[in-house]
């Protein structure tokens, strides 16, 4: 996806931050708000100029920045130590750091080896350790429901996305933020069958979402749960 620099406008009478992207897989022009800003998404060859789209939908832009504005205040502050809390598959997890063989989630704990920890960082250690857990976890999940779908996806491939926790390429590939390893795992599924259900339905149409549905029936609650809560999925303040 191809990113433009920030550009700014101003929508009933504030002054608005934004970026425009331009991606293959889009389906159509969009807005992206979150956390992390305003996001105009075009396709590729799409002639829509970014300032009329946010100007058509300046009320929504301004209130829906607003409601991201005062989740930063609920961003969790991690000083990445042992004894410290971090989310896995929905559920709060110390963080240990011992002599051992390899990385673990046991005992309610985040168990990492020392001697990783001594060569690098915490930080860097646990969202390596994330990272794998959640290739694991995803590819279970995704081979499930391709067979319960009956559709076949190319690839998966984790992330860091700024705006979007998924996507499916035109060609199969299947893209999700490595960070829903944090979410619950009916939220992980509700993103694993989201993207899946592209391979069938590539538009957000009735068809999509009852193909969705068929398999996740509750999705709205999912949807809801990660739209609430996203901020809680921010691994470090910094990287913002």
């Amino acid at each position: 996806m191809a990113e433009a620099h920030a550009q700014e406008i101003e929508l009933l009478g504030q002054t608005i931050e934004y970026d425009v992207r331009y991606s293959p897989d889009s389906t159509g022009p969009r807005i992206d708000i979150d956390i992390h800003g305003v996001s105009v998404v075009l396709p590729e060859s799409d002639k829509t100029q970014p300032s009329d789209l946010l100007k058509d939908n300046a009320a929504w832009v301004i209130d829906k920045q607003r409601t991201y504005e005062s989740y930063r205040e609920d961003i969790p502050e991690r000083s990445f130590e042992a004894g410290e809390e971090f989310p896995f598959l929905g559920k709060d997890h110390e963080l240990v750091i011992e002599p051992r063989s390899k990385h673990e989630v046991s005992d309610g704990a985040i168990r990492l080896r020392k001697s990783a920890v001594e060569q690098s960082s915490v930080k860097q250690v646990l969202e390596n350790f994330y990272r794998s857990q959640a290739r694991e976890h995803f590819v279970e999940r995704l081979d499930h429901y391709a067979e319960s779908m009956s559709v076949s996806y190319e690839s998966l491939e984790l992330r860091n996305q700024r705006t979007r926790w998924g996507s499916c390429s035109t060609g199969g590939t299947i893209s999700l933020n490595w960070r829903l390893i944090m979410a619950p795992p009916e939220v992980v599924d509700y993103l694993v069958v989201h993207e899946l259900a592209h391979l069938i339905e590539q538009h957000h149409g009735d068809e999509f979402w009852d193909v969705v549905s068929n398999q996740i029936p509750e999705f709205g609650q999912k949807a809801g749960w990660l739209k609430d809560n996203s901020v809680r999925l921010i691994f470090d303040r910094n990287d913002i």
